[in-house]
């Protein structure tokens, strides 16, 4: 089965609004999340591609060290636009299911994406986990690459598992909490570093923080 990961990437300098820090430390946030969902998703020998989507040209760098297919998206209008490039791209290139990840789940493990597709169950199902507030999607499997439209933005996580139903009967919503750990506030980042899980990341994401104190 070939699988690939699309990660959309919002404008660095237009993301993460509700972390309320400086402009240049949530560059800095972003940066690393990126470098570190890119390195571990390029490491699993479930995942044969990754699509980035951005016009942010320090993604586009990071992008270029793992390999990845780039795709500009000068609109930038939504995640669910970026979602539909992305799509298009795997559709033409004959890829059989898609994963869309955000770009905020530093701590996510191979072993997370590997347990999280032994719920796939060919020839069309829905993979679904939950943010940790259960109001957004952190990964979204579908096969094939074009069984539902996506609703990021919307209470992503229920209308996905709704509109999932209406084209699949194989539709799994799977507990993943790595992958469940997102970050859009200072509470998720404070939540984030008292984990055990990345001390690399977590000592990152601290020096960051530490400069502004």
């Amino acid at each position: 089965m070939k699988i690939a990961a699309i990660i959309p990437v919002k404008t660095f300098s237009n993301a993460k609004t509700r972390l309320d820090l400086p402009p240049q430390k949530v560059e800095d946030l972003c940066r690393v999340m990126l470098e570190e969902i890119l390195h571990t998703i390029s490491i699993s020998p479930q995942i044969e591609k990754i699509v980035i989507v951005t016009k942010e040209e320090k993604a586009i760098e990071i992008g270029k060290k793992f390999n990845t297919i780039i795709i500009i998206d000068e609109k930038e209008e939504s995640v669910n636009s970026a979602v539909a490039l992305a799509d298009k791209y795997l559709l033409e290139n004959h890829f059989d299911a898609s994963i869309v990840f955000p770009q905020d789940i530093p701590y996510i493990k191979t072993q997370d994406i590997d347990f999280m597709l032994n719920y796939k169950a060919p020839p069309n199902f829905a993979i679904i986990v939950p943010s940790r507030r259960f109001d957004g999607t952190n990964a979204l499997v579908r096969m094939p690459v074009d069984l539902m439209e996506t609703h990021y933005d919307e209470d992503s996580y229920k209308i996905h598992m709704n509109t999932a139903k209406e084209h699949t009967l194989n539709v799994a919503m799977v507990f993943v909490k790595r992958i469940m750990w997102d970050v859009d506030n200072l509470e998720d980042l404070e939540f984030l570093l008292d984990q055990q899980e990345k001390p690399h990341v977590a000592e990152k994401i601290k020096n960051i923080l530490e400069i502004s104190q």
